[in-house]
């Protein structure tokens, strides 16, 4: 992976090159021709195209409780100047719950650094920062906008490029206005027919994850089409889009159509009448001050600005699913690339200990008026808690006026307050040792809701009424089996157009020197984790993740916890005996390399995954596949990532148990430690293990680039823009 060349000098950015398809008239996707709209200084006639490297300057950059963080890099880097402050917005909403004098002062300091730079802030409580973002239109029909947050991708339900970025990012970004941007590969989703009664849209991104659950989508940026398109409500488009993170997009995009610009007509309306105590006064009254970004004129330039994919536009890939035959479905337990038709888990009679009405995935207004249709004339159940907190303030008063908050809270829901709460794992409701819970979120990975033993399912909000009403996974009584398409799974197709017909050209790898500084060789003790999907929760459990103190020492400590408790040790005995050795070669790293499997490092945004384990003593990771998101916070912090599938298939078949990645090793070990001495030649893109009998292999693998070299130099992202900075100021 390269950077673009111009991250390689000058004020903060330069962008005096930029890697990008040069022609004329190249047919784009939708995604493309937004992308083109944001990417900057681009040479003349530059189309771009997937697999580009672009420097983008977003509509508006999101950050949230990890604004604190943000902040402190921001100014290590030695930016005292945010480049444009309308760019950026603030939201606070991971861990709302926690009312000590620690966080509050955390919360005091983000809204300090906020109105000392004229930067919108939204206050604990106000809601989850996707959502805020869609009902105040910071994320807009053909805009792009980034948030440091992985489920930015939901603001592809109305049709806005949302991608995520890291904290290093947005710290640059804040500084420059600006950052850079590999363009996805292009997958086309097409959805046919239309949705049986008491199906919705979070079956379909369920069934998505379940069905199409080999990486098909994996880095991508995904389009939605087709026929069944128009039958889903922006609510829906929302959640599918949301969880296209846990499917492995980088952004999820809905076209805009009559059904996207009637939902902005009703926002549109309901705005203009929100300063008003008596709706009916409205006529009689001057009207309020216009919306900066939800406003007539803005909606009016919209409709006869709309873009649409070119018809010869190309695309890496093309999935179908026909939603006549789709009914309610289940996620897990513990991963969405686990799902089972509810009429099959229903026989089955899985108690819950717990429930969960909330999250920006599905805890709009008419998510809870479906739990509340399901829960009325009823009670939670006796040994079950139902938790329910609104997306944000606006749609619990939606709720309230409407009954269904009190429905809800009568019939022995817990609420809580707007943000994201058991989701993360923060505050009150957490599942325990143990427990089942059902969940309306969108992640069900092992620990991230509470205990690692706890078991996770994941449904639509009425699924998660009925359960919660009858003690165990159910589907709501006014759910007609009569109605619903056969229970097995739902027809779905994939398509990869080959181009041309022909063979793809075969790849040549230029040469690569060291950079003075950067070591030719990473050598240590192998450590193979047989695992796929290897995610951000496991890696660094999300009860520290807003925990801005903690050092890196720490992270060490805690590196791998919610996959195997035993690593960080393992790994810190390993670095005790390597730190008594002498080496005396300087231009080789030594340190730990873990092997792991496919999709290595999968989930939220938080850098600390990557980190946590550089702090342990590990330089470099070998995988199967990357993470978009790891592998840029990896690339941004100075841990090296190698993708080399022939040394974990070689690894999986003689030490995983039966030969297949997901249940540990041979011996029962979550982590294996056989002896091997890795030697990674990164420049040269060779790998040497040496296995236990003193057989040597080899594996050709991908050279790391300059680009990487130099911010492995810098100490990272942070350290090469504090070095422009330095430069700029010199010159």
């Amino acid at each position: 992976m390269r950077l673009p060349a111009g991250l390689r000098g000058g004020a903060y950015f330069s962008t005096s090159r930029c890697y990008a398809t040069a022609a004329l008239r190249i047919p784009q996707t939708i995604i493309e021709k937004v992308v083109q709209r944001y990417a900057v200084d681009l040479p003349e006639r530059k189309t771009v195209k997937a697999g580009d490297y672009v420097m983008i300057r977003p509509e508006h950059v999101m950050t949230h409780d990890n604004t604190g963080p943000v902040i402190s890099k921001f100014k290590s880097i030695g930016a005292t100047r945010i480049d444009n402050p309308k760019q950026l917005v603030f939201t606070l909403d991971h861990d709302v719950q926690n009312k000590t004098t620690k966080n509050l002062s955390k919360y005091a300091s983000i809204e300090a650094f906020a109105r000392q730079h004229g930067i919108d802030f939204y206050p604990a409580g106000r809601g989850i920062g996707h959502q805020i973002l869609v009902e105040e239109g910071y994320a807009f029909p053909n805009a792009l906008t980034v948030a440091s947050d992985s489920h930015s991708n939901m603001y592809g339900g109305v049709g806005c490029v949302g991608t995520p970025i890291v904290r290093t990012d947005a710290a640059a970004l804040w500084a420059t206005g600006k950052t850079w941007w590999q363009v996805p590969r292009m997958i086309k989703v097409e959805l046919k027919g239309k949705l049986a009664p008491g199906v919705t849209g979070k079956d379909v991104i369920i069934a998505l994850c379940g069905y199409f659950n080999k990486d098909e989508v994996l880095n991508g940026a995904i389009e939605f089409a087709g026929d069944g398109i128009s039958a889903l409500s922006v609510d829906e488009r929302l959640t599918i889009a949301n969880m296209t993170t846990e499917w492995g997009a980088l952004a999820g995009v809905f076209p805009v159509d009559d059904v996207t610009l009637e939902w902005y007509e009703r926002a549109l309306k309901k705005l203009e009448l929100r300063t008003f105590s008596n709706p009916a006064l409205s006529d009689s009254i001057p009207p309020p001050p216009e919306h900066p970004r939800i406003n007539r004129a803005r909606l009016d330039s919209l409709k006869t600005n709309l873009i649409r994919s070119d018809p010869e536009a190309t695309y890496a890939s093309h999935l179908v699913l026909d939603l006549s035959t789709l009914v309610p479905h289940v996620s897990g337990p513990n991963s969405v690339k686990v799902s089972n038709p509810l009429p099959v888990l229903e026989s089955k009679h899985i108690p819950i200990q717990k429930a969960y009405l909330l999250s920006c995935t599905n805890a709009r207004a008419s998510d809870i008026a479906a739990a509340a249709a399901v829960i009325k004339g009823h009670k939670v159940a006796a040994g079950v808690e139902f938790y329910v907190a609104a997306a944000s303030s606006e749609v619990q008063l939606d709720a309230e006026k409407r009954g269904d908050w009190d429905t809800l809270v009568i019939a022995g829901a817990k609420p809580l307050p707007a943000g994201c709460g058991p989701c993360i794992g923060l505050g009150l409701g957490l599942l325990q040792d143990g427990e089942v819970g059902i969940s309306a979120t969108n992640r069900n990975y092992k620990g991230r809701m509470g205990h690692p033993n706890a078991q996770a399912y994941l449904a639509s909000p009425a699924v998660v009424a009925a359960s919660a009403v009858k003690g165990f996974i159910a589907s709501p009584d006014a759910l007609d089996p009569a109605s619903l398409p056969a229970s097995g799974a739902p027809y779905f197709s994939i398509a990869t157009p080959a181009k041309d017909g022909s063979a793809p050209a075969p790849v040549v790898t230029a040469e690569e020197p060291a950079l003075s500084g950067f070591p030719a060789t990473f050598e240590g003790l192998l450590l193979f984790t047989p695992q796929d999907n290897l995610n951000t929760d496991a890696l660094y459990p999300g009860k520290y993740t807003y925990q801005d103190d903690i050092t890196l020492a720490r992270q060490a400590e805690v590196v791998m916890e919610n996959y195997d408790p035993s690593f960080a040790a393992l790994v810190a005995s390993i670095r005790k005996v390597q730190g008594q050795a002498q080496y005396p070669a300087t231009d080789v790293k030594q340190g730990v390399i873990l092997v792991s499997g496919y999709n290595f490092g999968t989930g939220s945004s938080r850098e600390q995954a990557a980190t946590a384990l550089k702090s342990a003593g590990i330089p470099l990771v070998i995988a199967g596949s990357f993470g978009d998101i790891f592998k840029r916070n990896a690339i941004n912090n100075g841990l090296v990532c190698v993708e080399c599938p022939e040394l974990v298939a070689d690894l999986t078949r003689e030490y995983a148990k039966d030969e297949k990645r997901g249940a540990g090793g041979v011996d029962g070990e979550l982590t294996v430690n056989k002896g091997h001495v890795i030697s990674v030649k990164v420049v040269e893109g060779r790998v040497e293990a040496r296995w236990p009998d003193g057989e040597t292999r080899a594996y050709e693998v991908g050279r790391v680039g300059a680009s990487v070299q130099e911010l492995w130099i810098c100490g990272g992202l942070e350290g090469y823009v504090l070095k422009s900075i330095k430069e700029a100021s010199a010159s």
